[in-house]
């Protein structure tokens, strides 16, 4: 387990990335009046807990199809987003940051057996711009986690944030690309060796990074690969890190068009599974606008 303060002292990192639709028809959300309005609707979306109900079992039976009153649990997740995102665009807006920041050169990363497969799998399934985003995620989960004084069980969210978009590029029709990596990430963990249920809580934690709210709580695996994938999604929580630490990531695992690719991996995914999560977050959310407005260059 990770505790604040234990982030140093281990062997350097595992693989530096690398260098090579309808928007506004969400259930009883008004239309955004601009990019300010979806991004400040987006404020704490990944910091509430998410609806009861949705959850690993929902997702592997359902395929991540949402019914008509999950959609409307959702609302109350995504419309508290307000203040925590419109604070976190002002401070940036202001150059006011915070000290999150880790020594990457020393960080003791996960090397079990199942950690070291997992990054071979992700080298050998992933393009460089998903491989790169899932080295971010795992970083900025990390600082995120010890801001908030969070236990981090290291393995388990090393590997679920190294394979969390493993089928993003490649839609499975009807049924959520969070899901189908998810199933296939716990069936690689059992393949090597991994107690069925950690592979179990593994796939849970890929399948639940896209639910509204699931980034409450960082010391739960969905939850702390929600919320590093937001803030290399959106620039969720960026204010609270050091400006030069975040440079320093994004030269060791850069970016390049990243925005543009993601917004074509989410376009073709909603459309494949026209009731998912992803979908739902385009159409109430603008989540397409969201990543464009990300305060990142590419």
């Amino acid at each position: 387990m990770y505790h604040r303060g234990a982030l140093l002292h281990g062997r350097s990192s595992p693989l530096e990335a690398p260098a090579k639709e309808p928007w506004w028809e969400g259930e009883a959300l008004p239309r955004p009046s601009s990019p300010t309005a979806v991004l400040l609707e987006w404020s704490t979306i990944m910091r509430m807990s998410a609806p009861h109900g949705i959850d690993w079992h929902w997702a592997t039976t359902t395929g991540g199809n949402l019914t008509k009153e999950q959609r409307r649990q959702l609302l109350t997740p995504l419309l508290r987003t307000v203040v925590g995102y419109s604070r976190t665009r002002l401070k940036l807006a202001l150059g006011l940051r915070g000290s999150g920041a880790l020594d990457i050169d020393t960080l003791n990363w996960p090397d079990s057996a199942l950690a070291k497969a997992a990054e071979e799998e992700a080298r050998e399934s992933l393009s460089p711009d998903l491989l790169a985003h899932s080295y971010r995620t795992y970083l900025f989960g990390l600082v995120l986690a010890d801001l908030d004084h969070a236990p981090v069980d290291e393995e388990l969210c090393y590997v679920a944030c190294l394979l969390h978009d493993l089928k993003i590029a490649t839609p499975t029709p009807g049924r959520c690309f969070a899901v189908v990596g998810g199933e296939q990430t716990e069936r690689f963990a059992l393949d090597h060796g991994t107690p069925p249920e950690r592979a179990a809580a593994i796939g849970a934690a890929i399948a639940a990074h896209i639910t509204p709210g699931a980034a409450d709580d960082l010391s739960d695996p969905g939850g702390f690969v929600s919320a590093g994938a937001f803030v290399d999604v959106s620039g969720a929580r960026l204010d609270e890190m050091r400006p030069h630490w975040v440079a320093d990531l994004l030269s060791r695992h850069p970016r390049p068009d990243f925005k543009q690719r993601l917004r074509t991996y989410w376009a073709a995914e909603s459309a494949a599974v026209p009731a998912g999560r992803a979908n739902w977050l385009t159409r109430s959310a603008g989540l397409p606008l969201l990543v464009r407005a990300a305060p990142f260059s590419s």
